[in-house]
């Protein structure tokens, strides 16, 4: 197998990971900004301020999302089998 097919494969794999774990990172560092921006104004520094928020704003966030990852997850697999049954020739 000639290393020009396995661009297409490493691509798609990086999109579908970005497309994947981008929301709840975007999420979480959006909460993280605007809770170190609440315990600096307020000057209270308490950890669990700053982990819960995150926490069940991801937790959410995942939720919301899980049908949208499933279908990227499911395109992806198939075109990642797909290519397998093209090496196997």
């Amino acid at each position: 197998m000639f290393y020009e097919q396995f661009i297409p494969i490493a691509r798609e794999t990086l999109m579908s990971t970005l497309l994947l774990v981008g929301p709840a990172l975007g999420a979480a560092l959006v909460i993280g900004l605007v809770v170190g921006v609440f315990q600096a104004a307020t000057s209270i520094n308490e950890a669990t301020l700053a982990f819960v928020p995150k926490l069940l704003v991801v937790f959410a966030i995942l939720a919301l999302s899980a049908p949208f990852m499933m279908s990227t997850m499911t395109g992806f697999f198939q075109l990642i089998f797909a290519e397998i049954g093209k090496v196997a020739r």
